[in-house]
């Protein structure tokens, strides 16, 4: 680690130790749209000229939106620079990550990593933009850094310029994703021999700036409100989760209800939180794994490590094209990696620690969040041993009709078991994902889950 790097997790500590948890100055913020992109990534490219400047992302009219909804691939055109593997994976090591060196060593003939020329294609609304600069403008960290004062202004990016871990991943929690949205997606995790059992949900997620009839004092401390709907198999059919995130988890912990179809019964559902089990993964991924990362980060001491180059999953259209079924995608062991995409970007490196007498499956966790749109690119996640235990990988994506950083899926992967769950995948029937939605308060209340499980 170079000593811009050593001097960056050095003042990231030193902030966190003396309590200085408080929004960036007019100078500093000024960065925000000059040596820095509107959200706070490095304007210019590298030194050796592999990542290249910010110059506004995609364009809206980069490729096709078919009926549906699906994207095509701007970047369809483009061969593979080189492919990383096992064999040759040395040259390369500088730029992976331990848990990509993990899947390498787990599976050594048929993990790969087809690397590309770099694209920065994020770009998110003019609106948005000015929303971060607000945010670090007036945006700090309460007692702890479990929660947000000031960001009731702007919704968005809470900290574009970070000064520790906690911030980082903040960001990667209040990022914009295209206000409230309706998407229908499929999960699956498969067995060591491939075979897989699909579950299909039917997702909603409302924010308190775009629910017109939200109480004002429940807004105040409202991040947002989802819904998750299992509309297959049968026997899993008509469940509804409903989750309401506040932005101090602490202070007002998230609340969440259960509808059981079979028992035609709502019941509240505490252990939908932390290292709770998640929606029919079959124990491959817990509640906070969802999204990469979501909920209250209470439980950890979290550390800025730096900025690291590292090869990530961008630009994965392919794994989002109506052509690509499930059969293509989900293989034994890991994703089918020749429908991958990898390019070489700047991420921040954040680690997690379980903090003295909490408890959680994870002892210590590793982030990896992509500068320009602030999503968690990949994650490492290790037992109370100190052995590396899951690894996650976000396939990244740009909607750019709709100035959107999104996910074509989640894949997360127990090492030690040889299994792993996809969660996200566009569904095969029907438009997976609506934004810009219509929402009602009296939609996402506990009275109102008996009736959308029986829709």
């Amino acid at each position: 680690m170079n000593t811009t790097l050593k001097m960056l997790g050095a003042l990231s500590l030193s902030l966190l130790a003396s309590g200085v948890l408080a929004a960036v100055s007019e100078q500093e913020a000024a960065k925000l749209g000059t040596s820095l992109t509107p959200l706070g990534g490095e304007m210019a490219g590298n030194a050796a000229g592999t990542i290249p400047s910010w110059t506004g992302g995609l364009a809206t009219n980069a490729g096709q939106v078919d009926a549906r909804g699906f994207l095509s691939d701007p970047f369809a055109g483009e061969q593979p620079l080189f492919t990383i593997t096992a064999q040759n994976l040395e040259q390369y090591r500088e730029q992976l990550s331990a848990g990509q060196l993990a899947m390498f060593a787990r599976y050594p003939e048929s993990y790969r990593m087809p690397v590309y020329p770099t694209h920065r294609s994020t770009v998110v609304p003019d609106a948005i933009n000015a929303a971060a600069k607000t945010s670090a403008l007036k945006t700090g960290l309460r007692d702890g850094g479990n929660g947000l004062t000031g960001f009731t202004d702007s919704r968005y990016y809470a900290f574009p310029i970070p000064q520790n871990g906690l911030e980082v991943v903040w960001n990667h929690i209040t990022r914009y994703r295209g206000g409230n949205l309706k998407r229908s997606i499929v999960q699956a995790s498969p067995q060591t021999n491939g075979a897989y059992t699909l579950v299909n949900f039917e997702d909603e997620v409302a924010f308190p700036d775009n629910v017109p009839d939200i109480d004002p004092g429940k807004a105040e401390n409202a991040l947002l409100f989802f819904k998750q709907r299992v509309t297959a198999p049968a026997r899993l059919a008509g469940n509804v989760l409903l989750v309401h995130d506040s932005l101090d988890q602490v202070a007002e912990p998230r609340m969440a209800w259960l509808y059981n179809a079979g028992q035609r019964r709502v019941r509240r559902a505490p252990q939908v939180a932390y290292d709770g089990p998640g929606t029919a993964s079959d124990g491959l991924r817990t509640s906070d794994n969802f999204d990469m990362f979501n909920g209250a980060p209470d439980r950890y001491d979290w550390k800025l490590v730096g900025k690291r180059e590292l090869f990530i999953p961008y630009n994965n259209y392919r794994l989002a094209l109506p052509s690509v079924k499930y059969a293509d995608i989900l293989k034994a062991g890991h994703i089918n990696q020749d429908l991958t995409r990898y390019e070489l970007h700047r991420v921040w490196e954040v680690e997690a620690t379980l903090k003295s007498g909490e408890r959680n499956i994870y002892a210590k966790r590793r982030f990896y969040v992509d500068e320009d749109s602030w999503q968690i690119a990949l994650s490492e996640h290790y037992d109370g041993r100190g052995q590396l235990w899951r690894v996650g990988e976000a396939m990244l994506l740009q909607h750019y009709a709709q100035k959107i950083p999104v996910y074509a899926l989640e894949a997360l992967y127990d090492v030690i078991a040889g299994r792993y769950v996809a969660v996200g995948m566009a569904n095969e029937e029907k438009m997976s994902i609506q934004y810009g939605t219509q929402a009602s308060a009296k939609d996402f209340t506990p009275a109102a889950l008996r009736n959308a499980g029986v829709r």
